[in-house]
């Protein structure tokens, strides 16, 4: 017999609900008859890659710095409307390359470092690899074609204390969900592996106090310290999905071009002699890529590294942590954070999705997939609910919609915060929720103009959203 849903258990449901924040992009990569890393001629083409951003109560988000809402879309189309003025977002120009990057963050050019094949010929134990790196760091540089790169701010508020000092001891835990993913689209070809090389790195460039209200600092920020700026710019966090996943064709293109390497020489075929290490499906394997400019004289092979070809001479590959999704997966007290975020603060979030180079699924054939999907999510909440066993009513992970009426805009006076008891709201969620509740803002500037403010709704049952509102201040 069903227990009767009690207002403690409705309330507990909500209360789990309203810690996701859940990130969604939905991505279709077309691949026209490409190459991969090793030959590299043609292009991984881009289209329609729209990006549907939504967050619950303690969250907010803005592609522009100056709109603040729940949910946020983008599209190549879009691009320009609902990014700020001079942004060097990027939908990857003619098409996506493979690329490599230990996700260091450039603190003079606020971006991340990336290098591209400079140039690859085959060696008697597989393929001798020079790379460069990417010139989006020079003045007045754009971010290149190759590669989707655009900005995200978000909105921390769930303290009100802002700390200046850079300590991620003092941030919030956010987790990467466990339904993030990336797949082969329904109108690709499945069994090639395209969707076992891409990457999503996603680095923090710097926070203001989350009272900040003047876009332009809020654009503007960088890695570089200021009087308002926090730079953080540490390792960019790069997710690896699909980590143990390794089509047949990739484990046998694998075997058939590489060979243990014994000597330094990359074009003598006595440096090489004997099996490369085994890749099975259903086993995680490191990806050694590119940290630095590589030169013909640094004599370095695409399969160097201990598990492949056995040799760690070639110190500018190295093996990347990378937030793979097995450690997604984890449950319980195992689970890691995927990253962290200051108490109000408003942090600039650059993100970067591409294809690895280096990654061993990375071969010459698996273009023929032709398109992938792409989509994650973050929650704040640590333990799913098999983690505890939890045996309450279901819980609905959507955030409720709280619609508020009244007039958008509204006017106020100068500094003088301002309130609207008695409006109705009706939660989407439940269906059955219409109660009286209170809301209240307040307008902290010292100058007349208008504004787009956040402020919290709240409902009988103690249910609360964020919104947003237009004021006008006289």
């Amino acid at each position: 017999m069903a227990r009767p849903m009690t207002r403690e258990n409705k309330r507990r449901g909500r209360k789990v609900r309203n810690l996701i924040f859940v990130t969604s992009i939905t991505a279709i990569i077309l691949v026209v008859s490409t190459y991969a890393w090793f030959v590299g001629m043609r292009t991984v083409n881009v289209s329609d890659f729209d990006v549907e951003i939504a967050s619950t109560e303690s969250l907010l988000l803005s592609l522009d710095g100056s709109t603040w809402d729940n949910t946020v879309s983008i599209s190549r189309e879009t691009l320009d409307n609902v990014s700020y003025d001079g942004h060097t977002n990027s939908w990857g120009g003619t098409g996506l390359f493979p690329l490599s990057t230990v996700g260091a963050m450039d603190t003079a050019a606020s971006r991340m470092t990336l290098y591209e094949k400079a140039s690859l010929t085959t060696t008697p134990g597989g393929f001798r690899l020079m790379a460069s790196r990417v010139k989006n760091y020079e003045t007045g540089a754009t971010e290149q074609d190759g590669y989707v790169a655009f900005d995200l701010f978000i909105k921390n508020f769930s303290g009100t204390q802002y700390i200046t000092e850079l300590e991620p001891l003092d941030e919030e835990a956010i987790y990467l969900t466990t339904d993030s993913a990336v797949t082969v689209a329904s109108d690709g070809v499945a069994n090639t592996g395209i969707e076992n090389s891409v990457r999503v790195a996603f680095g923090q460039v710097g926070r203001v106090e989350g009272t900040t209200t003047t876009p332009a600092t809020i654009t503007g920020i960088t890695c570089t310290d200021s009087a308002t700026v926090t730079g953080i710019c540490r390792t960019a966090q790069i997710w690896e999905p699909n980590d143990k996943a390794h089509v047949n064709n990739a484990i046998s293109w694998y075997e058939e071009a590489c060979k243990a390497r014994i000597a330094a020489d990359v074009t003598d075929p006595a440096s090489y002699s004997g099996a490369c290490g085994t890749v099975v499906n259903g086993t995680t394997y490191p990806t050694y890529a590119v940290s630095t400019d590589i030169t013909s004289a640094d004599r370095v092979d695409v399969y160097d590294g201990a598990e492949y070809n056995k040799y760690t001479g070639s110190v500018k590959l190295q093996s990347f942590p990378y937030f793979t999704d097995s450690m997604k997966m984890l449950t319980g007290t195992n689970r890691p954070t995927f990253m962290t975020l200051a108490p109000n603060s408003i942090t600039k979030v650059r993100i970067y999705i591409y294809i690895e180079g280096q990654d061993v699924d990375n071969y010459d054939f698996a273009s023929i997939g032709k398109k992938i999907t792409v989509k994650f999510g973050f929650t704040k909440e640590r333990f799913e609910e098999t983690d505890i066993n939890y045996d309450g009513p279901a819980i609905d992970k959507t955030a409720p919609a709280i619609t508020l009426t009244g007039d958008n805009p509204m006017t106020v006076a100068l500094n003088d915060p301002y309130t609207e008891p008695g409006a109705t709201a009706t939660d989407t969620v439940d269906g059955d929720l219409t109660a009286q509740i209170v809301t209240s803002g307040t307008v902290d500037t010292a100058t007349a103009g208008t504004y787009v403010i956040y402020y919290r709704v709240s409902d009988a049952e103690g249910n609360r959203a964020t919104k947003t509102r237009t004021v006008i201040v006289e």
